[in-house]
């Protein structure tokens, strides 16, 4: 992957115009393709004001802009990418729609190409058997948006090429974005872990404990969080990312642990999506909310965010345990991909280990459910007394 590459997108949504702005900011030539070339157009114009709005602010100058617009070209066939070097997806999170579009590109692309998923929670091992050669096939996760989010995740299947790894992680790490490795595994590394800030928060909220803003200034406040887990649904969009939760509770085989919530569905289902809808567990018609201060006194926000950070740490614990990430790679997806104020590794250490335990223990106790099972990691290191760093 030398010289001028010729990378191709698939989808012109807000993803796949990202990751062309990302493809064409590092030199590459990009070829992007929709269904409709609306879209596309669309996507270009969205495009010329980002780049106005980073010219204005001193970011880039007119001619680093002019560059990356050059860089772009349109097109409505995917018959155009016979030249590409990189073929990366960014459509509907449909396996079967999916799976056509690999088939259609593989008979477009040169042998070399390597072929790619942006997908945050289907099976790469699955969408790479829709290729006669699935050995080039791999997933390259950017997290929303492309252009400013750092991370990236990089999913081998398991018919993936070795080299192809290396090759595609020092191409993206070229690119300017930090790279982890992680198994092909539901929701990879961070919409794996990153469950429980959701998935907790929704069942604090669904048992009468707290209310949606009481919850995210405990996260905020007490743990260091960014946005509380309302705010970051809204952000994301509830439809997205209860889509998510059905879909990595649907693969690991309806573990617990990853139950999505009633809430959350019906949010979806009644079109309170957050943001991008002007409501959703806030309501953004009149511009956007304050923060409002929280009736509950300091012991209750504590044991919210207790609550919350030790099933995070049971969830990062445990990929660690199974192997889905590297100790590092899994504190630097975290702190990367969702901002989070700390490794919940090194959280761990922090917090103790042996009182992670007996957190998930009484909350084990007191439910009987084995969404609250303690990972045999964390088992095996407090009996140990050991740490993670």
């Amino acid at each position: 992957m030398k010289g001028k590459m010729v990378v191709g997108v698939v989808g012109a949504g807000s993803m796949g115009a990202g990751i062309a702005q990302v493809a064409a900011t590092a030199g590459c030539e990009v070829l992007l393709y929709d269904m409709s070339i609306d879209v596309t157009e669309k996507a270009l114009i969205r495009l010329n004001k980002i780049l106005d709005r980073l010219v204005e602010k001193g970011r880039i100058n007119r001619e680093k802009s002019n560059t990356i617009i050059s860089n772009i070209s349109l097109i409505n066939e995917i018959e155009k990418f016979k030249d590409a070097n990189l073929v990366i997806e960014a459509i509907v999170e449909n396996l079967e729609i999916k799976k056509e579009v690999f088939s259609h590109i593989e008979k477009v692309v040169p042998k070399d190409c390597v072929i790619a998923t942006n997908t945050s929670s289907l099976s790469v091992t699955n969408l790479a058997s829709s290729c006669k050669s699935p050995n080039r096939f791999i997933g390259i996760h950017f997290f929303n948006p492309a252009p400013l989010m750092p991370l990236v995740e990089i999913i081998p299947a398991l018919q993936t090429e070795k080299k192809i790894i290396q090759e595609v992680q020092l191409l993206i790490k070229d690119w300017g974005k930090t790279t982890v490795l992680t198994k092909d595994t539901p929701g990879f590394i961070v919409n794996r872990i990153a469950r429980p800030y959701y998935g907790e928060a929704l069942r604090i909220y669904d048992e009468g404990l707290a209310n949606f803003n009481d919850i995210d200034v405990a996260m905020k406040e007490i743990g260091g969080f960014r946005m509380g887990p309302f705010e970051l649904m809204d952000f994301i969009g509830n439809d997205v990312n209860y889509a998510v939760t059905e879909t990595v509770f649907k693969s690991f085989f309806y573990d617990p642990r990853y139950k999505p919530s009633f809430t959350q569905k019906q949010h979806a289902e009644a079109g309170w999506l957050g943001k991008k809808s002007g409501k959703g567990y806030y309501n953004y018609n009149d511009g956007k909310i304050a923060s409002s201060p929280s009736n509950l006194d300091e012991p209750h926000l504590n044991k919210i965010f207790t609550r919350i950070l030790v099933m995070l740490i049971n969830e990062a614990a445990d990929a660690l345990y199974l192997n889905i990430a590297s100790k590092d790679d899994i504190e630097l997806a975290m702190k990367k991909g969702v901002n989070y104020p700390k490794g919940l590794l090194a959280w761990a250490d922090k917090f103790g280990i042996e009182n992670c335990v007996a957190e998930l223990d009484k909350l084990y106790d007191l439910y009987h459910e084995d969404r609250y099972r303690a990972s045999v990691l964390l088992r095996k290191m407090a009996k140990s007394k050991s740490r993670f760093f």
